[in-house]
């Protein structure tokens, strides 16, 4: 039986040291993400020029209803999935390391933060990360400067309002705002 390689440890959340043998296949990632969102970055805007830049950060087909406003920032960008019709707005930072799921129909502000990588409290092993996913679900809004954190889903319908720091999960139809962001408000 074959040993998981790093990416399959990480995307299941397992704990993976900067000392892994395997860290510099992390690494090549990072580093071919900073490329191409540098080349995203520093180009003119053109919709289907962006798609087609974000199709290669991502390894995957980006559908024609999508748009993303540079700039845009990324630490791995291979785990980043998004569905159709979703906007994100500029200067967007998404630490995709645990995995990015944005579902059909979402809108993103300017400058939102989804974060899936955190480091462990042991100040033993604090050069070590840990990565869980974020999902965003159908006809989410997230609004400005907004931060969502490791392992949480935000429900179908919900708004994150702008400057609110998520740290838990978001349940359908509902409004959260604040630091930490806790719900204020239904959606009929």
């Amino acid at each position: 039986m074959n040993p998981k390689d790093i990416f399959e440890r990480e995307k299941s959340g397992e704990l993976i040291s900067l000392d892994d043998p395997e860290y510099y296949k992390i690494r090549e990632v990072i580093n071919k993400a900073q490329q191409i969102t540098f080349e995203l970055n520093s180009s003119s805007y053109e919709a289907e020029r962006v798609r087609s830049l974000f199709s290669k950060l991502t390894g995957a087909e980006i559908d024609d209803t999508f748009d993303l406003l540079p700039p845009f920032y990324t630490d791995f960008g291979r785990n980043i999935r998004v569905g159709k019709n979703v906007f994100i707005n500029h200067a967007c930072s998404f630490m995709d390391r645990g995995g990015i799921t944005i579902e059909d129909h979402v809108l993103i502000g300017p400058k939102v933060n989804l974060i899936t990588i955190n480091h462990p409290l042991n100040p033993a092993q604090r050069q070590s990360t840990i990565c869980t996913p974020i999902v965003i679900k159908r006809n989410a809004w997230i609004g400005i400067g907004a931060m969502v954190m490791p392992g949480v889903t935000i429900g179908e319908n919900s708004i994150v309002s702008a400057g609110a720091v998520v740290t838990k999960d978001v349940p359908p139809n509902t409004v959260v705002a604040g630091v930490p962001a806790k719900m204020i408000k239904q959606i009929d």
